[in-house]
């Protein structure tokens, strides 16, 4: 198996993999074409990246069966176009979970504070006590949160160590289990957006997240909050976001904004920082030594299961619900050629295997098969079925 990081990534995560017996090329600067030109020439079988884009051009290139995210997002790597080949993606949850977190209370320090301005001001020779002296601390400030997963957990425990009560919204979130977290539940991103006096943003970038901070959202904040993004650019509607901060004297710290450079070092266009009361870090939440050496672990971890089992764990592309109607149990002889045939004759009637699963008893002699189906076998296939192989001991379908 062969090994193609093309990111930055831990000597001691590098020494890790090539333990397991596995060949590693260790390419960090390999970008766009380059990289497209590396997984060709590599012949690798599993791409490693963290921020690197994932594109479909690169996934067509190689012979790649394994694309793995060493980070939490997976918006950069085209999954599409990867579950159309048959690529596993997988990514490493919750390992940068205290890294995010603790960043996303700098940034709110920094906005209360205005510790960057304050900096600046002595940098550049100027000493201005009555202007830093206003602040509003946020010892009883209520947070909050879009997203209890993992990091939003963990906000969750600094919130509390800074007295600060806690309000919060998520897809997953239970009234049970606000209640274990001590936190207040509220039934919408609006409703924690009218009852904080700081809001931050945790949760994964996809369709149903896409733009889920929008004009309304905005809308129902109190005017002079602080907004706190860390998760991705587009959970967040940028405009709408703009004119919170000029309309509505929001406050705002970001790790993340619309205008990115792609590359480790760039210009950043940007206008939302060119606005009073905006603040801004370089997409940096994961970059802590103690997160990295915590996701190159993770990437360790799900290399030696793939190499070792054939699956690999933390995969994001896997159907949650297949095309399958019925399922076909057959109990058989554990020989050669049981299964090949019952394949053919399902081939023959035109009837896809969705799923399949073969499971030996112990001494070998038995095995049963599950097999899900698009479709009914007719009579006819089924005693075709039985008929064709004497090693088939009972045939039963179940519709599912």
């Amino acid at each position: 198996m062969r090994i193609l990081i093309a990111d930055k990534f831990p000597e001691s995560g590098q020494a890790d993999l090539k333990q397991l017996g596995v060949d590693v090329v260790y390419d960090p600067d390999a970008k766009d074409e380059s990289l497209t030109t590396a997984i060709k020439s590599s012949g690798a079988d599993v791409l490693v990246v963290r921020s690197t884009k994932v594109t479909a051009e690169m996934l067509e290139a190689g012979r790649l069966s394994l694309v793995i995210r060493a980070g939490a997002g997976y918006n950069t790597i085209d999954v599409k176009t990867a579950s159309a080949r048959g690529i596993y993606v997988t990514n490493c949850p919750g390992k940068n979970s205290i890294a995010v977190a603790e960043l996303a209370f700098g940034l709110m320090l920094a906005l209360d504070r205005r510790i960057p301005d304050a900096a600046l001001d002595l940098k550049q020779g100027r000493w201005n006590k009555k202007e830093y002296s206003k602040a509003r601390g946020v010892f009883g400030r209520t947070l909050g949160l879009i997203g209890v997963g993992k990091i939003g957990r963990e906000m969750i425990t600094r919130a509390k160590a800074f007295g600060m009560p806690i309000v919060a919204w998520s897809r997953s979130l239970t009234l049970e289990r606000a209640e274990q977290l001590d936190i207040e539940m509220k039934q919408s991103p609006l409703e924690v957006a009218s009852a904080a006096d700081i809001v931050s943003v945790h949760v994964a970038m996809n369709n149903e997240t896409r733009n889920l901070i929008d004009d309304k959202f905005f809308g129902a904040i109190r005017p002079g909050s602080y907004f706190i993004n860390t998760s991705r650019a587009e959970v967040v509607d940028q405009a709408a976001l703009a004119s919170a901060v000029t309309e509505k004297g929001l406050r705002v710290g970001l790790d993340v904004f619309a205008g990115e450079p792609a590359a480790g070092v760039g210009a950043v266009e940007d206008d939302i920082f060119k606005l009073d009361g905006v603040i801004g870090t370089h997409h940096i939440g994961a970059s802590t030594d103690q997160a990295q050496q915590a996701i190159a672990e993770e990437t360790v971890r799900i290399i030696r299961e793939y190499k070792e089992t054939g699956r690999a764990p933390n995969v994001v592309n896997l159907a949650k619900k297949t095309a399958a109607t019925h399922m076909l149990v057959v109990r058989h002889f554990d020989r050669v050629g049981v299964l090949a045939s019952v394949f053919d004759q399902l081939k023959t009637a035109g009837i896809n295997v969705e799923e399949t699963e073969n499971i030996v008893f112990d001494g070998a002699a038995a095995a049963v098969a599950r097999i899900h189906l698009d479709s009914a076998p007719s009579e006819e296939v089924l005693n075709a079925i039985k008929t064709n192989s004497q090693d088939i001991i009972e045939l039963s379908l179940l519709k599912l």
